[in-house]
C-alpha cells in the first residue's frame, strides 16, 4: 500500500479561506511561565506563511490533561497565545467558547 502524498502548504490555495491547524502547544510551565518555547517557535513558519497568503488560520490545541467538559484556568492557552502573539508581531485572539462559531478574517 502507498502512502497518499497530500500537496504542501506552500503549494495550496488558501487566500480568503478558513485554514485549521491542529499544533502541538502542549509546553512545558513552570509558575506561570513557558519554559520551552521550541514547540511554539517551530510552528511559526507555517503560521505565518497562511497568514501572508490571505487564509483565516484558526490554531487548535490543548494543554496538558483537562477534565472533559469542564474548564479550570490551570489548563489555559492562554501563555501559549501570548507567545504566539508576540511571535506572529499581532495579536492572537484566545478564544474559550468556540462550539458556536468563531469570526475569523483573513490574514
Amino acid at each position: 500500500m502507498s502512502a497518499q502524498h497530500w500537496p504542501s502548504l506552500d503549494k495550496l490555495d488558501i487566500r480568503g479561506k478558513r485554514l485549521l491547524i491542529r499544533e502541538d502547544f502542549n509546553v512545558p510551565c513552570e509558575q506561570g511561565q513557558i519554559t520551552d518555547t521550541s514547540r511554539i517557535e517551530r510552528a511559526l513558519p507555517s503560521i505565518k506563511m497562511a497568514l501572508s497568503k490571505g487564509a483565516a488560520v484558526l490554531l487548535c490545541s490543548h494543554f496538558s490533561r483537562p477534565k472533559e467538559g469542564s474548564w479550570d484556568q490551570a489548563y489555559s492557552l492562554e501563555l501559549v497565545a501570548k507567545a504566539l502573539s508576540a511571535g506572529l508581531d499581532q495579536p492572537v485572539r484566545l478564544v474559550k467558547d468556540y462550539l458556536n462559531g468563531v469570526d475569523l478574517q483573513p490574514g
